[in-house]
């Protein structure tokens, strides 16, 4: 198991700073965006960002991964201002990393998979969700063992453990190859139990809640279930799986929050999460929430679908909902509006966007406010109709009151409790 933290969990805030590139591929605002991201990861991790360094790059240098010079410029600044960790926008190389440690010393070195990894490891609360974020941190840091292992690299002794000649990290290499095989095997009779589960719940319509991190997914099934989901203003505040059995329009099924995507997702974390993402892959319908404040709302929906690709859940009757209508600006010649959206501005806001081209891409579209609870009627009406062509598909005869599938008494009934 993991016995360290990449990053301290003690009440006192460790200091950070990030570096980006500017490529041919990536422009400079590009670049200051995704080092906005990064800050906003760091900060979800528990750090202080102290100074954010770029360099113009036609591509990461193999050796540092920056040029000489900058390297020089970021050892300069941190002589000065002493940090805790410097963390990098993209993945390192093994040498990469062991190139800029032998100059950073005794600071932490970091790149955007390993932070991410970190911030799963922190909000992991169920048993299947620690094991595998467990499993991708070994699966990751597996390739750089000779910086990262050296705890594992000991003298051991008994049976079965250092052959004659066996060399040290041979030797760390064959544990951690264990701890894998171990955790992949405790996740796949874990993952039969959840299929046991999932195919008990079968019988009913399943709707699961997709989206970019932070779009207010969580938040959402808190307003359409009553349910005391957790949401909070951070990145992946949920990583594990909530589900609800909801009523609407008289049709019992299953609401399901998920976790969120984000750029550049570690792919370990996507092979470790099989059993979490199965709930996505599984659902009959998707939920795609979308920030429709942020400035690159449609690259966010570019990769939440890209990962749905990737998962094979691509292909699903989708609601895509602009969440946030609350805090969206529309541009003017006079440039963003710098007040609070009032009612009258929530009204404008969604004349505009139902107008626009977003509503004009897809069928089903809803631009709503889940925090307000606004527009939220018009979400209803579109779950209905589409809960009630899969529902009677599979039960072209049924009758809540003559031949209930379960007993519903005490179930949240959407219908009965009003917005």
């Amino acid at each position: 198991m993991l016995n360290t933290p990449l990053i301290s969990t003690s009440k006192k805030k460790e200091k950070c700073v990030l570096v980006g590139l500017i490529t041919k591929d990536q422009n400079r605002d590009k670049t200051k965006e995704y080092l906005d991201e990064l800050a906003f990861l760091a900060t979800t991790a528990g750090l202080i960002t102290k100074k954010t360094f770029t360099q113009s790059l036609p591509t990461p240098d193999t050796r540092t991964f920056v040029g000489k010079g900058k390297l020089e410029e970021i050892s300069t600044w941190i002589k000065i201002n002493p940090v805790d960790a410097i963390i990098f926008d993209d993945d390192l190389s093994p040498s990469q990393v062991r190139n800029l440690e032998g100059s950073f010393k005794d600071i932490k070195v970091l790149d955007r998979s390993l932070l991410i990894l970190n911030i799963f490891s922190q909000r992991a609360k169920t048993d299947q969700a620690k094991k595998q974020v467990e499993l991708a941190q070994y699966q990751y840091l597996f390739p750089r063992l000779t910086r990262m292992w050296t705890h594992l690299s000991k003298q051991k002794g008994g049976v079965g453990m250092r052959g004659p000649g066996e060399k040290e990290l041979e030797t760390d290499k064959r544990i951690v190859r264990d701890r894998i095989s171990f955790l992949k095997k405790k996740l796949e009779k874990i993952d039969k139990q959840s299929m046991t589960r999932r195919k008990e719940r079968n019988r009913l319509v399943r709707v699961a809640l997709v989206g970019y991190t932070n779009v207010g997914k969580s938040t959402l099934m808190r307003v359409l279930a009553k349910a005391d989901v957790f949401a909070e203003n951070k990145l992946f505040a949920t990583i594990d799986s909530t589900v609800r059995k909801l009523v609407l329009g008289n049709i019992p099924f299953l609401l399901t929050d998920t976790v969120g995507f984000i750029r550049k997702l570690p792919t370990t974390l996507i092979e470790s999460f099989k059993s979490t993402l199965d709930e996505i892959r599984e659902a009959d319908i998707l939920l795609h929430v979308v920030d429709i404040s942020h400035a690159s709302f449609e690259e966010h929906i570019d990769v939440v679908n890209q990962t749905l690709a990737d998962i094979d859940a691509y292909d699903k009757p989708t609601v895509l909902i602009f969440n946030k209508l609350d805090k969206y600006e529309p541009e003017s010649e006079e440039g963003l509006d710098d007040h609070l959206a009032t009612e009258a501005d929530l009204e404008q806001n969604l004349a505009r966007l139902k107008s626009s081209y977003l509503s004009k891409n897809t069928n089903n579209v809803v631009f709503l406010s889940a925090t307000e609870k606004e527009n939220i009627s018009e979400l209803r009406d579109i779950l209905v109709k589409l809960l009630s062509e899969k529902h009677f598909a599979i039960y072209p005869n049924w009758d809540p009151k003559q031949n209930p599938l379960y007993d519903w008494q005490g179930d949240y009934n959407w219908e009965e409790q009003g917005e």
